[in-house]
């Protein structure tokens, strides 16, 4: 049994005549009949009741009626929903994220983007880079937003934005009035910094900032995660260089100062495979573009 077979019962069941049937399926009468008779023989089953005066349903063709009819809608459906799903209208991606990027673009992309594609579902994953990349090469994820470098080449890094990187200090702190800070003044400091598996991108920066100041910071705390780093210089543990988009913590227990006489910048990328042709994903990265350059614009004001 076929779809067509389907239809053909469908419009003689709706007609109750076999030569309008015909005329609204675009063929011959005889060859429809042959069709539903064929039907019948298939199923064991007789449908129509068949006079020369008329054409009526059998209790069994009506009963398959409505499952006829369910069949081709979901048919009908599964067509739609396959076509959209080739126009990027429908579908699913598997995003993964480094923790910071909660703090800059990721939750305007997420809301812009379900308003954008509502049809397209998003599996949101938590991860450090190089779990991205593992997933990246087993093919488990579809894109990441994490921070450079990326080592493998069957990747494409996409720069979103550059943000500043500033000096987290405990409000208290000797240098908190000061308005920008020479970074070799902090050789002596002890460092809060989360280890570089976490986040080698990041890590590799901050550590040759300070190199080039003079000095290899002296880390005392290495938390996980980027909310507990901060919590530690706003307990007074240490301090900590962290990119822009996180000056919004601890307000009044923690001060954020630009560095004198250096600029130190981090990247947030999105990750993808080179040759992963997906609508979904194509829309996804240039919405990721877009947002990404309207967040950049606000690191013209040094916040204070």
């Amino acid at each position: 049994m076929e779809l067509r077979h389907l239809k053909y019962f469908v419009a003689v069941a709706e007609e109750l005549h076999f030569g309008r049937a015909a005329e609204r399926l675009h063929m011959a009468q005889p060859p429809l009949s042959q069709q539903i008779k064929k039907l019948e023989e298939e199923l064991d089953v007789q449908l129509f009741n068949r006079t020369k005066r008329k054409v009526e349903l059998t209790p069994a063709g009506a009963l398959f009626l409505d499952e006829a009819r369910l069949t081709l809608q979901q048919a009908d459906r599964a067509k739609r929903i396959a076509v959209e799903a080739k126009a990027g209208i429908r579908g699913r991606l598997r995003i993964g994220f480094v923790t910071s990027a909660c703090y800059s673009i990721l939750p305007m992309l997420i809301r812009r983007f379900r308003q954008e594609h509502p049809f397209v579902d998003l599996d949101m994953l938590e991860l450090t880079p190089q779990q991205q990349i593992e997933a990246m090469e087993q093919g488990t994820l579809d894109a990441g937003l994490l921070r450079p470098p990326v080592g493998p080449s069957c990747l494409l890094t996409k720069t979103l934005f550059e943000e500043p990187v500033l000096l987290a200090l405990p409000s208290d702190h000797r240098m908190a009035n000061e308005q920008a800070i020479d970074l070799r003044k902090m050789a002596e400091e002890p460092f809060v910094m989360f280890p570089r598996h976490h986040g080698p991108g990041i890590y590799d920066i901050i550590m040759k900032a300070c190199h080039d100041s003079g000095f290899t910071p002296n880390v005392s705390y290495a938390p996980n995660q980027m909310q507990t780093l901060l919590a530690y210089v706003a307990g007074g543990l240490g301090v900590a260089l962290v990119p822009q988009s996180l000056f919004v913590f601890h307000p009044g227990q923690i001060v954020y100062r630009p560095l004198k006489s250096k600029k130190v910048k981090v990247e947030l990328a999105m990750i993808s495979r080179r040759e992963d042709e997906n609508p979904q994903l194509e829309a996804f990265q240039a919405l990721s573009a877009e947002v990404g350059r309207e967040y950049a614009s606000q690191f013209r004001r040094t916040p204070r």
